[in-house]
């Protein structure tokens, strides 16, 4: 029986700094508007509010009101919806990205590589497990921005995962590494990759050219957006990386290990 494709439709946008209201309503209106069939939406990291290192000021409980937004909206759409958020729990802050589907589940990813450049250490608490998704036979493997930087992290090993995330703020000064690293990690996987970034500057003057992207198994470019927000649906096809997998069989060959 031959697998499903899967939609994704990647949201870039214009991020208003720490403006939960405004931000949610562009969402909503961009949600609104796709066109095509809506399966899996992602939105960047923090997309509520921007890279913000105050997360005393703008953290919400798992029952705040962005959680709750996001899952009115897949119920809504009939569609999954993910995306990072600053979350409060037991005392802690976390860089959360979350998945949410239609029929009321949540499931969750913390960031695990937190950008100390940025004293993000020194605001959130780590991660310490990969979250991998699944959805219509597709096994989606969830991650955050500055853990891109860390191919060990997102190691496919074997046949973990077909379809590789990040969601991120990642600045224009360092677009060459964003565009290359998500290339790699596609190449080295053997997998999809979806990279969801954000346009604009932010209020500590960081500017944003978003670029972001979907590359397939062997690391061709299927769509990359530069400069301004953007709403894309594309398409994935499970024959195609089976037969990619199939034909070229390089993840047989990868060095084994566990990550502990």
């Amino acid at each position: 029986m031959p697998s499903s494709p899967l939609n994704i439709t990647l949201i870039q946008p214009d991020i208003v700094w720490e403006d939960k209201v405004a931000n949610l309503q562009q969402y909503e209106d961009s949600i609104a508007n796709i066109t095509s069939a809506r399966q899996v939406i992602i939105l960047p990291e923090m997309f509520s509010t921007g890279f913000s290192m105050s997360p005393e000021r703008l953290a919400e409980p798992m029952d705040g009101r962005s959680v709750r937004w996001m899952a009115d909206m897949a119920v809504k759409y009939r569609c999954i919806l993910t995306g990072s958020l600053i979350i409060e729990e037991d005392g802690k802050y976390y860089n959360r990205l979350l998945w949410v589907q239609p029929d009321g589940q949540i499931g969750y990813y913390d960031k695990r590589h937190l950008f100390a450049y940025a004293k993000e250490n020194e605001h959130y608490t780590a991660g310490d497990k990969r979250f991998i998704a699944q959805v219509n036979g597709w096994r989606i493997c969830l991650n955050v921005c500055y853990d891109l930087r860390f191919p060990a992290w997102a190691r496919n090993q074997g046949d973990d995962y077909d379809l590789l995330v990040y969601v991120a703020n990642w600045p224009e000064r360092r677009s060459v590494a964003w565009k290359t690293l998500l290339q790699a990690r596609a190449i080295e996987n053997m997998c999809y990759v979806a990279g969801v970034n954000r346009v604009g500057t932010d209020a500590n003057g960081h500017n944003y050219n978003g670029e972001s992207s979907i590359f397939g198994p062997l690391g061709e470019t299927l769509w990359q957006h530069p400069h301004s927000a953007a709403v894309h649906t594309v398409t994935l096809d499970k024959e195609h990386l089976l037969k990619t997998r199939a034909d070229l069989p390089f993840l047989n060959d990868a060095d084994k290990f566990i990550l502990l």
